[in-house]
């Protein structure tokens, strides 16, 4: 994370003061995104094992209720031996088992850094089991194409650069499941909302060489045109209309019940090279919102966004 990022995590905590209580976290932090995602794990895995809440509770020797609020992320006391046993119920694979006990480990605290590799195995994403539960996402993107709108060509030469040691196999497996990610937006029942302001340098920016930018920048201007999706250009002359630098990020929302409460609290996600930054805190998720829209704002409109993709996408292919 740069330094500017790290100011305005640091700026948005001292905000924090301000914070109101929201239906699914409350201020005495029994309901953190770490056991939250630890809880839709289980929930899932479970519903795959074709079990009820009662019925594997009844294995665990526990209350119904007991069970509920471990998957519901409210769990006030979590032992990773208790996680152990349901993984083995489940049929839950080693490897993302000791995810899952890593997740049970961490703090409750409403703002996490996780660092890769500590508790947590390196190769346990949490993030995507984050992006696959949410009905939309803003981001902002100043470096590369964000991953929901890769093509695999793009996806594959940023691979190639990042996992050196891989294999063609292990490569192959990487873009499969970044496609399968994809789902999330072109989905024909309840596609999520994707709103993305995408910075000119990322089209200047050559990942693969011209042939694959082309295919990028062109499949850009066509899911531009889904209606679940909104993208905009913040063009060079826009300066930098925060007065300072941000770096990428992405706040996710996951919807409202029938009574139109959140389902959950809104996250922001901040990726870093060595670890993630996820903020949950009303005052930092408002401070994000409103830089994405004072970013929205200075950006080229839709259409004239869509015109520039295009263009530079000829440009590529000449």
């Amino acid at each position: 994370m740069s330094a500017s990022s790290a100011r305005t995590a640091a700026n948005s905590e001292r905000a924090a003061s301000e914070t109101h209580r929201t239906p699914a976290a409350s201020d005495n932090g029994s309901s953190t995104l770490p056991r939250r995602q630890l809880g839709r794990y289980l929930r899932d895995w479970r519903t795959q094992a074709g079990l009820t809440i009662a019925e594997a509770a009844r294995l665990m020797e526990w209350g119904a209720s007991t069970l509920q609020r471990l998957e519901k992320g409210q769990a006030d006391r979590i032992r990773t031996i208790d996680i152990q046993e349901l993984c083995r119920i489940y049929g839950i694979p080693d490897e993302l088992c000791d995810g899952l006990k890593g997740l049970a480990q961490q703090a409750a605290v409403k703002s996490w850094w996780h660092a890769f590799g500590d508790l947590i195995p390196e190769n346990f994403d949490v993030y995507v089991g984050l992006e696959a539960s949410a009905r939309e996402l803003r981001s902002y993107q100043s470096e590369l194409v964000l991953g929901l709108l890769q093509t695999p060509d793009y996806t594959r030469a940023l691979n190639r650069l990042c996992y050196p040691d891989d294999t063609e196999d292990e490569i192959e497996r990487r873009v499969q499941l970044r496609t399968q990610r994809q789902a999330l937006v072109t989905r024909r029942v309840s596609p999520a909302t994707v709103d993305v302001v995408l910075h000119e340098s990322v089209l200047h920016r050559s990942v693969g060489g011209s042939k694959v930018m082309a295919a990028q920048l062109r499949h850009l201007a066509d899911f531009s045109t889904r209606p679940n999706v909104s993208l905009r250009i913040l063009p060079f002359a826009a300066g930098v209309p925060l007065g300072d630098s941000t770096g990428p990020f992405t706040v996710l929302g996951f919807g409202t019940d029938s009574k139109g409460h959140q389902v959950e609290p809104p996250v922001v996600y901040v990726e870093g090279f060595t670890g993630d930054l996820y903020l949950e805190r009303p005052a930092d998720v408002e401070r994000y919102h409103l830089a994405h829209e004072c970013l929205q704002r200075s950006a080229l409109d839709i259409q004239p966004s869509r015109h520039l993709l295009r263009q530079l996408a000829k440009e590529c292919a000449a």
